[in-house]
C-alpha cells in the first residue's frame, strides 16, 4: 500500500492577541529591500485601527482583495504579474482574511515562482517549484484554508484548486480576537463548512485514524458551539478557530465528499460563495448523510439561519450541464463519498435531479 506523505504547515502560533507578534515573525524572512506583500480582505479597508496594526514597513506593499466572489485564476495572474514587474521578487506574501483571501494569497505566492498561468496548475500535484514564503492569517474561521493543501480558484473552464505540496502556508497565525466581528450569518456558513468537512471525511471511504482523530474533535467542537451553547462568546471564537484547524487537518489526509463536489458547480456557474453553497447543498443530502443532515437542520433552527432556496430555478439545460460537468470532474471527492465504482452510482441524470432541488 502507498501511504500519503503529507506536507503540513511549518509553523503555527495560536492565542488571543498573537497577531501582535507578526512583525517579529516576519523579520528573519525579509530579503534585503524585497517587500512583504500583505493581501488583506477588503472588509478591513476602512478599519484604520486594524490597518495600523499590520506591521507594514516603508518598502512593503499592501493591497485589498475584493472577495465578493471567490478568487479567479485571472486575478491571481494579474497580481503576480504586477508584483514581478514592480519588484522582481518579494520576501513573502501574507494573506489576512477569510478562506478566499487565504486561497488567493497562497496562489499568488505559487505564481511568483512558477511559469505560465494559474489555470495551468488547477489540479493535483502540477506545481513544480516552491512558492515564495507565505503566511495565512484567518479573520473568519471554518473553511480550514489556513491548513489546506489546496487553494481553490475559479478558472476559465472549472472551479478547482492548486493541490500540491507547495500550497500549504509556511506560517499561520491563529488569533481568536480577529474573528470577533464576523457577522452572524457568515459565521454560521463558514462554521458549517467545517461541520460538513467533518461529516464528509468521517463517513468517506478514505477515512483513517489520522483523519478520524482530527475530524471527531472538530465535529464535537461544532456541535458544542452550534447546538449546545446558548450565547456566543470569546470561548466560542476560540473553539471555532480550533475546529476549523482540526477540520482542515481531517480532510488533508482524507477528502471531502458529495456536498463539496456539487457546490463547486454552483460556485462556478452562479458565483455562490463556498460556505453558503455547501449549506444550500447539504440541506438536501439526506440520502447520503442522513444523520449529519438531520443535525445540520437542528443547527439551522437553533441559530435562526435562513438557507437560500430557488437558486437553480429557471436555469437552462446548458447551465445545468455546465454545473454537472464541473461537479463530475471532482473524481477524488466522489470516490471518497461513493467508492471506486462511484461512476456507476452517480450519473448526469441523478446529479441534475439533485441540482433541481436547490
Amino acid at each position: 500500500m502507498q501511504f500519503k506523505n503529507l506536507k503540513m504547515v511549518d509553523y503555527v502560533v495560536y492565542g488571543r492577541g498573537c497577531f501582535s507578534q507578526l512583525d517579529a515573525i516576519l523579520a528573519p524572512r525579509r530579503i534585503g529591500n524585497a517587500p512583504m506583500v500583505f493581501i488583506v480582505d477588503h472588509y478591513f479597508e476602512n478599519n484604520a485601527a486594524f490597518i495600523a496594526s499590520i506591521p507594514k514597513q516603508a518598502h512593503d506593499h499592501l493591497l485589498f482583495a475584493d472577495v465578493s466572489y471567490e478568487p479567479k485564476t485571472t486575478t491571481v495572474d494579474a497580481i503576480a504579474a504586477k508584483l514581478k514587474s514592480n519588484y522582481g521578487t518579494v520576501s513573502g506574501i501574507i494573506g489576512i482574511g477569510g478562506g478566499s483571501v487565504l486561497d488567493l494569497a497562497a496562489a499568488v505566492a505559487i505564481m511568483m515562482t512558477n511559469p505560465g498561468l494559474a489555470h495551468e496548475y488547477q489540479g493535483w500535484d502540477l506545481v513544480k517549484n516552491k512558492a515564495v514564503y507565505k503566511v495565512g492569517i484567518p479573520t473568519i474561521s471554518g473553511t480550514g484554508a489556513e491548513v489546506s493543501r489546496t487553494c481553490v480558484l475559479t478558472g476559465p473552464t472549472r472551479k478547482l484548486g492548486m493541490n500540491s505540496d507547495f500550497t500549504p502556508f509556511d506560517q499561520i497565525v491563529l488569533d481568536p480576537a480577529l474573528i470577533k466581528s464576523v457577522p452572524r450569518n457568515q459565521n454560521f456558513y463558514t462554521g458549517m463548512d467545517c461541520y460538513i468537512h467533518c461529516i464528509e471525511s468521517l463517513e468517506g471511504t478514505y477515512i483513517n485514524e489520522f483523519s478520524r482523530s482530527f475530524g471527531e474533535k472538530a465535529l464535537a467542537l461544532c456541535q458544542e458551539i452550534y447546538l449546545h451553547k446558548d450565547k456566543w462568546d470569546d470561548e466560542s471564537d476560540e473553539k471555532l478557530m480550533m475546529a476549523s484547524y482540526a477540520g482542515g487537518m481531517s480532510i488533508a489526509y482524507s477528502q471531502v465528499g458529495v456536498a463539496h463536489a456539487i457546490s463547486y458547480g454552483l460556485s462556478y456557474l452562479l458565483g455562490t460563495k463556498h460556505g453558503i453553497g455547501n449549506c444550500i447543498v447539504f440541506n438536501h443530502l439526506e440520502e447520503f448523510y442522513p444523520a449529519g443532515v438531520a443535525e445540520f437542520k437542528q443547527m439551522v433552527i437553533k441559530n435562526n439561519i435562513d438557507i437560500p432556496t430557488g437558486i437553480c430555478k429557471g436555469l437552462t439545460d446548458e447551465q445545468f450541464d455546465t454545473m454537472i460537468d464541473v461537479s463530475l470532474g471532482m473524481s477524488p471527492l466522489w470516490e471518497n463519498a461513493l467508492g471506486k465504482e462511484w461512476q456507476t452510482k452517480m450519473d448526469r441524470k441523478r446529479l441534475r435531479s439533485i441540482y433541481e432541488k436547490f
